[in-house]
C-alpha cells in the first residue's frame, strides 16, 4: 500500500491575496498596526526590518517588550514559505539579540500565537532578574497588563532609539531601513 503523503504549502502571497478567507483576517489589530506603521503614523516603530516591522509594545509590561509584524500581514507562520518564515524567524532573534543588549536582560522569551489576533506576530520579551519573584519565572501574560504603562515617546522614546541604533550596529539586513 502506498504510504499517503499530506501536500501541504504555505500560502504565497498572491494566493492569499486572492483568497476569500483574507476579508475575515483585514480586521485584525495586526493589519491596524501595519497600516499606521506604511503610514508614518505609529510612533512605537523600531526599525522596519527584511521581513517586518520591529514595534515597543503599546504596554510595556516588561521594559522593551517589543513585537514583530510581518509585511505583509499573513495569518500565520506557516502562511510564509522557507525561506520568508527564516528570514521572519532571523528578525525576531536580531530583535531579542538587540533588547537583551540594552535592557541587560537576563533572558528573552519568545511567543508566536496568533489565536486572540489572528495574523502573524511576535513577542520578544526582555525578562529581569529583579522581576516579582512570583512572575519572574512565569509567562508574561500573569502580569497585569492594565497597570503596565502605555508606550510614551517622552518615556520610552531613548530606549527606542537604543534599540534601533544596536540592530543598526550589529550590521544585520535585520535593520535594513529605519524611520525618519
Amino acid at each position: 500500500m502506498r504510504a499517503m503523503t499530506r501536500r501541504c504549502r504555505p500560502w504565497r502571497n498572491w494566493e492569499w491575496a486572492a483568497s476569500p478567507l483574507r476579508s475575515e483576517f483585514m480586521s485584525t489589530a495586526i493589519h491596524r498596526r501595519v497600516a499606521a506603521l506604511r503610514d508614518g503614523k505609529d510612533p512605537t516603530l523600531i526599525a522596519r526590518m527584511s521581513s517586518g516591522w520591529a514595534v515597543l509594545g503599546e504596554r510595556q509590561v516588561l521594559r522593551g517588550y517589543s513585537l514583530l509584524l510581518p509585511a505583509p500581514v499573513v495569518p500565520h507562520l506557516n502562511a510564509l514559505t522557507g525561506r520568508e518564515r527564516v528570514r521572519f524567524l532571523a528578525d525576531m532573534t536580531a530583535l531579542g539579540d538587540a533588547l537583551f543588549e540594552v535592557t541587560s536582560a537576563m533572558r528573552i522569551n519568545y511567543a508566536v500565537f496568533g489565536n486572540l489576533e489572528p495574523a502573524l506576530h511576535a513577542h520578544v520579551f526582555p525578562r529581569f532578574a529583579d522581576e516579582p519573584e512570583a512572575l519572574r519565572t512565569s509567562q508574561p501574560w500573569a502580569y497585569d497588563w492594565s497597570a503596565a504603562p502605555e508606550f510614551d515617546v517622552r518615556v520610552h522614546g531613548v530606549l527606542l532609539e537604543r534599540i534601533r541604533e544596536t540592530l543598526n550596529q550589529r550590521g544585520s539586513d535585520a535593520a535594513a531601513r529605519q524611520s525618519t
